[in-house]
């Protein structure tokens, strides 16, 4: 469905910066580092409520809720679902590195050269208020819609806390929606940052941690060890043999090329042969590649490798997501509809932003496409290269665009009587 250019225009002026940048500010001020959610669900139940979306929320883990709701269309349409994250990185070195300077406070939400600083400000709050936002453009152009519009905000997404981050926030609310207590969507978008591109695959992971086991012995004396150092130069000089023949396969054409990276190594440090050593490893698939294979495939080479004998080796997959190697890759049809109206209408707003492409992360699409078979893409404003940093800002521009860009699509996706 395309858009009338009165309802265009009548969108497009009734934009509120001010109420626009404060929605944004008072989310940042809320410090959401993962298991710490509840703090902005707080926030966000507020402004929920004061859209009319009637939120509700249940806790996925003990003190951590997610949080939904939806606004309900006054005709038959389709249901239209914006999607995220609550929970944020670590702030460490945020104050140090601005210290004496307005940035210094990470939930300060400061307003520098045209963009507003703090965590979570891109990853991912500009998203989700861009998509709050929205609604006031279309309560303030007069326009009701026809299907559904919906908003899941869960916890859990992101990694580096301890005993989080392991994606338990979705996993609830997949487990809802599967079970009929939370409408299914026909469309969803996730608003991970991706500079207003619309991403529609992402990268599949792994991470595994191997630890080689031998007998340590006295230096002086090392024909009564078996050396674990030696045999992870062994284990090593396999896996990357591996990992230039998964670099060698074919790119796809959105993701690139899968990998595998040697990502630590830890081993030795006595007077003595190596007892022990450990390595980690991080690989990544292209859409349509499986896990069960690649984890199989480096395994395989992991074994070859030749070590002598009384070494013992150990896998552990540290970071099940959707699956208990990791995450699972996911991509739909970039010819979907869905997808040309939305690449259309921040066309309207913002051409130069308007990109098809793929996610070069990994984050929970996957659980909609591959568990629940909604289409999903990733799209936001924001560039994903400053977040978990003490660079993370968002440009308010490109702010504002996504403000107007997600009202133009939800009035295109799910009509209204004057579409």
């Amino acid at each position: 469905m395309t858009l009338d250019a009165a309802i265009a225009s009548r969108i497009g002026a009734a934009l509120d910066e001010e109420k626009a940048i404060a929605l944004l500010r008072g989310a940042v001020a809320r410090n959401s580092i993962t298991g710490n959610e509840a703090n902005f669900v707080d926030f966000l139940a507020d402004e929920m409520r004061a859209r009319a979306l009637s939120p509700q929320s249940e806790e996925f883990l003990e003190g951590r809720p997610n949080i939904w709701g939806a606004r309900s269309g006054n005709a038959d349409g389709k249901r239209l679902q914006f999607i995220g994250h609550t929970d944020t990185v670590h702030v460490d070195g945020w104050s140090d590195h601005w210290n004496g300077t307005e940035r210094e406070d990470p939930f300060g939400g400061a307003e520098v050269d045209g963009a507003i600083w703090g965590r979570g400000v891109t990853d991912l709050k500009g998203g989700i208020c861009a998509a709050l936002a929205a609604l006031d453009l279309l309560d303030g152009a007069g326009i009701q819609l026809g299907g559904d519009v919906a908003f899941a905000f869960i916890g859990d997404e992101e990694s580096g806390e301890e005993g989080t981050g392991v994606s338990a926030g979705i996993a609830h609310w997949a487990d809802m929606v599967q079970a009929n207590k939370i409408p299914r969507p026909d469309f969803a978008v996730y608003v991970e940052p991706t500079s207003l591109s619309v991403y529609t695959a992402q990268i599949g992971f792994f991470i595994a941690d191997v630890t080689l086991t031998g007998t340590s012995a006295y230096f002086g004396r090392p024909d009564l060890g078996v050396d674990a150092l030696k045999a992870t130069h062994a284990v090593l000089a396999s896996v990357w043999k591996h990992a230039e023949a998964r670099q060698g396969l074919s790119a796809h054409p959105l993701t690139g090329r899968s990998s595998v990276l040697v990502t630590g190594l830890n081993g030795g440090g006595y007077i003595a042969v190596p007892g022990e050593c450990k390595f980690s490893v991080i690989g990544s698939l292209r859409p349509g590649d499986t896990l069960d294979d690649a984890v199989a495939e480096f395994e395989a080479a992991v074994h070859m490798a030749p070590v002598e004998d009384g070494i013992e080796i150990a896998i552990t997959y540290p970071a099940g997501r959707d699956h208990p190697y990791g995450g699972t890759p996911a991509e739909i049809s970039q010819d979907l509809p869905e997808v040309a109206q939305l690449l259309d209408t921040i066309a309207d707003v913002s051409p130069e932003h308007s990109k098809l492409g793929g996610a070069p992360f990994w984050s929970e699409s996957s659980f909609l496409i591959n568990k629940l078979n909604v289409p999903t893409v990733y799209c936001a404003p924001g560039d994903i290269a400053c977040c978990h940093t003490s660079q993370e800002h968002l440009s308010i521009d490109e702010y504002f665009a996504a403000i107007r860009a997600f009202a133009r699509f939800m009035v295109a996706y799910c009509g209204s009587s004057e579409t």
